[in-house]
């Protein structure tokens, strides 16, 4: 596995324990992580702080690439996308996890700390970290349409 990203990773109670099992292991295999919390198990937290910090990383460029885990990772994924620069998914499966950066330069994967274990959960990972974009002219062409479309609702 290449190291060579800074990831930056959050997650609310839902996605915790996953979270802190993925920092372990992304530690483990060479990673430089940045850990935006949360630091402890709280019911009471948010996901959007987590997600918007996380976003906030990666388009700045403190991070390289972002993860984020709630529960399910479908309110990560909204809250991400809000971001300008961001484009984040949630994906389940490791074709998604890959495809998605190969052709449209996903920069923050999102996870659902209750749907997917922790094996799959790296295999994800794994499949994220290690993709590169392919800027062939079809995907080039696509991804300016996208980011013309975030340009418009930024007046």
């Amino acid at each position: 596995m290449d190291a060579k990203h800074l990831v930056a990773i959050g997650a609310d109670h839902g996605g915790f324990p996953l979270k802190q099992q993925l920092v372990e292991w992304l530690n483990a295999k060479g990673f430089r992580v940045l850990d935006l919390g949360a630091y402890e198990n709280d019911p009471n937290d948010d996901f959007p702080d987590y997600a918007q910090a996380v976003a906030q990383a990666v388009v700045s460029g403190t991070a390289t690439r972002g993860l984020v885990v709630c529960g399910s990772g479908v309110g990560a994924n909204v809250v991400a996308n809000k971001v300008p620069g961001i484009r984040a998914s949630i994906c389940h499966d490791t074709y998604s996890a890959r495809q998605g950066v190969e052709h449209d330069d996903m920069n923050v994967l999102c996870l659902g700390g209750r749907i997917v274990g922790i094996e799959l959960a790296r295999e994800l990972v794994s499949a994220f970290l290690n993709a590169e974009y392919m800027a062939l002219e079809r995907y080039e062409r696509r991804l300016s349409k996208v980011l013309d479309i975030e340009k418009s609702f930024l007046v």
